[in-house]
C-alpha cells in the first residue's frame, strides 16, 4: 500500500494542483490551455495531473482535431468526491449532495417547523437527512441558512424566523457527522444564492435579492460574495420604503421587510382563513397558489403583487446608487413571482438617475441558496486537491 501524501496546503505544489483542477472546472482542456491558463510551464504539467489523476480527480478526456497536431484533453473526474449541501429554511430541511463536476448525486427534504423543534433536535434531524443522502464522505459541507451569519467563525448569530441566536452551526454539525470543523462551512442564504447565480452565469457584478419568510440580499463582485467588515453585507430588508408603514421589528417604521415577506404579502393578497395561509402547503405551495390567483384575474391577490413590485423597486433604488450592480436578480419567492414584479421595479428604477441595471427573475428559482452551498462545499476541495488521498497500489 503506497503511502498517502496529503501535502502542506501553502505549499507551491499544493497551489500548483489548486491552480490546475479550478481551470478544469469550466470544462476539459489541453496541456497547453492548462499551463497558459494556470501560468505553469508545460513541463511541470505531467507530474501534476498524474498527482490529481491518482487522487481520482481528472482523467483523460480524448482528442481534440485541429489544424496542426490534435491535442489530449484532460477534465474533472472526481465522480467519488462528494460535496454535501444543506439547507435550514423556517419550515423545511434540505440536503443534497453534487459530485466534483457539480452535478446531482443526490437529494432530500423534509417539512418540520424548525423553531418549535429547537436547535439540538433540529441538528440531529438535519444530520440525519445529510447520511440518508450520502454516498460516501464528503470532501465538504456547506449550511445554508436565514439570518445574520459570521462565515469567519461559521456561527449563525442572529436568525429570527429560527428563533436562534449565536448558533454554532459547524461545530454541531461536524460533531454528529463525524467531520473535522473546518470542513463545514455556514452562510446566509442570500449570500448562497448569489454565488449560485453568478456560477450559473447570469453576471459576474450582481446583486440578488431573496424573499422568504424574511428579505434578504447577497452581493457578487468578480465572482465573489462581498461580506463587510462583520460578514452582514447586503441585508436590505430594513431600508424604509413607506413612512407611513407599518411599525418593524428593527424599532422603526416602512422597512422593505414590513412589505415584502412571505406572510405580509399573503396577507394582502387573501383575507384570513384563506387556503394562501395554510402553513401545510409549505412556501412553495402558498406561492404557487397565489400564483394562479393572480393569472386568473383575482384583483386582491394581482394588487398585492403589484404592491410588492413596487416595493421592492423604491429598495432596490437605493440598492442600485449605492452599489451599481450591472444586474438584479430576483430570487427566494420573488423569482416565482418575476412575471409580474419586473416591471414595476423597473418603473420605480427608471424613474432614478442611476437606475440601469437589468432586472432578472432567478433561473435556479427557490433552489438558488442550495446550490450556491454545493458550489461552497466542494471550494475547500478545489482550494486544496490533497484533501483527497491517492489511491493504493
Amino acid at each position: 500500500m503506497a503511502e498517502t501524501r496529503r501535502a502542506d496546503p501553502a505549499s507551491p505544489r499544493t497551489a500548483n494542483l489548486a491552480s490546475v483542477l479550478r481551470a478544469l472546472r469550466a470544462g476539459p482542456l489541453s496541456r497547453t490551455q492548462l499551463a497558459a491558463r494556470c501560468g505553469i510551464a508545460k513541463s511541470a504539467l505531467p507530474g501534476l495531473l498524474a498527482d490529481l489523476a491518482g487522487r481520482g480527480l481528472v482523467r483523460a478526456a480524448g482528442v481534440r482535431a485541429g489544424n496542426g497536431r490534435p491535442s489530449r484533453l484532460v477534465e474533472l473526474h472526481g465522480e467519488d468526491a462528494y460535496a454535501l449541501a444543506l439547507s435550514i429554511e423556517a419550515d423545511r430541511l434540505s440536503a443534497v449532495v453534487t459530485d466534483l463536476g457539480g452535478r446531482m448525486v443526490a437529494e432530500r427534504a423534509e417539512v418540520v417547523d424548525v423553531a418549535a423543534l429547537g436547535l439540538p433536535r433540529c441538528m440531529d434531524e438535519l444530520a440525519h437527512l445529510a447520511r440518508r443522502v450520502l454516498p460516501g464522505t464528503p470532501v465538504g459541507v456547506a449550511v445554508s441558512v436565514p439570518g445574520l451569519v459570521d462565515s469567519a467563525a461559521a456561527v449563525l448569530r442572529l436568525a429570527p424566523a429560527l428563533r436562534w441566536r449565536d448558533a454554532e452551526i459547524a461545530g454541531l454539525m461536524a460533531a454528529r457527522l463525524g467531520l473535522p470543523a473546518e470542513a463545514v462551512a455556514v452562510d446566509n442564504d442570500a449570500n448562497l444564492g448569489a454565488l449560485a447565480e453568478a456560477v450559473d452565469g447570469v453576471g459576474s457584478e450582481l446583486f440578488y435579492l431573496s424573499g422568504g419568510t424574511a428579505v434578504g440580499g447577497g452581493l457578487v463582485s468578480g465572482g465573489t460574495i462581498l461580506r463587510g467588515a462583520r460578514g452582514f453585507a447586503g441585508e436590505v430588508g430594513h431600508i424604509a420604503v413607506d413612512p407611513s408603514g407599518e411599525r418593524c421589528s428593527c424599532g422603526r417604521t416602512g422597512c422593505l421587510q414590513t412589505k415584502a415577506n412571505l406572510a405580509a404579502v399573503l396577507r394582502a393578497a387573501a383575507a384570513p382563513g384563506d387556503p394562501l395561509h395554510d402553513p401545510a402547503l409549505g412556501v412553495g405551495g402558498r406561492v404557487a397558489l397565489l400564483k394562479q390567483r393572480v393569472r386568473l384575474g383575482d384583483q386582491r391577490a394581482a394588487t398585492a403583487v403589484h404592491e410588492l413590485g413596487v416595493a421592492l423597486g423604491v429598495a432596490l433604488s437605493t440598492v442600485v446608487d449605492v452599489l451599481d450592480p450591472d444586474v438584479v436578480v430576483l430570487g427566494g419567492y420573488f423569482a416565482e413571482l418575476g412575471d409580474w414584479l419586473v416591471e414595476p421595479i423597473r418603473v420605480e428604477l427608471a424613474a432614478r438617475p442611476l437606475g440601469h441595471a437589468r432586472i432578472v427573475p432567478s433561473r435556479l428559482g427557490l433552489g438558488a441558496p442550495l446550490r450556491g452551498a454545493a458550489h461552497l462545499a466542494a471550494e475547500r476541495l478545489f482550494a486544496n486537491p490533497t484533501l483527497v488521498e491517492e489511491a493504493s497500489v
